[in-house]
């Protein structure tokens, strides 16, 4: 059993550091006790996020990220999901935040695999539980939460 995370980067705008991308997925993989998974993860320009939207949500903008699951086996402990996220939405969310692109979509890559591994963000509860994990995984990389207002 392997936890197979795979990154690439479909965008020219942005030097992306896949092994960090990768390190933050593997860590809340293994914490969900999930023991084997494939999951895929593409950081793309705005306009293909557009583009993404648009076909799997008719949401007619980009957003910060996507995530999919593919398959999911929970007596298993498997899963197959892929996380698409804007490098070009975090070059302009970093600048509003105060910290750097690759920090903002670290963020964004471990939002999606917490969305993957059963978090939801769809109720104030839930949201606030979501936010809490978001900081903890955040502190693995020395940094710190930068909520939303």
């Amino acid at each position: 059993m392997a936890l197979t995370i795979e990154v690439n980067a479909d965008q020219q705008s942005h030097a992306i550091d896949s092994a960090r991308l990768k390190k933050a997925a593997r860590l809340i993989l293994r914490d969900a006790g999930v023991t084997s998974a494939e999951v895929s993860i593409a950081i793309v320009c705005d306009q293909r996020m557009h583009e993404l939207n648009r076909q799997y949500l008719q949401h007619d903008y980009p957003t910060d990220v996507l995530s999919f699951v593919l398959a999911r086996d929970e007596r298993a402990k498997s899963l197959d999901g892929e996380i698409i996220a804007s490098s070009d939405y975090a070059a302009r969310e970093a600048l509003r935040y105060g910290w750097t692109t690759d920090d903002e979509l670290l963020l964004y890559i471990i939002h999606g695999c917490l969305h993957l591994v059963g978090y939801d963000d769809t109720t104030a509860q839930a949201n606030s539980a979501m936010r809490a994990a978001e900081s903890r995984y955040l502190q693995h990389f020395g940094l710190e939460h930068r909520f939303q207002s």
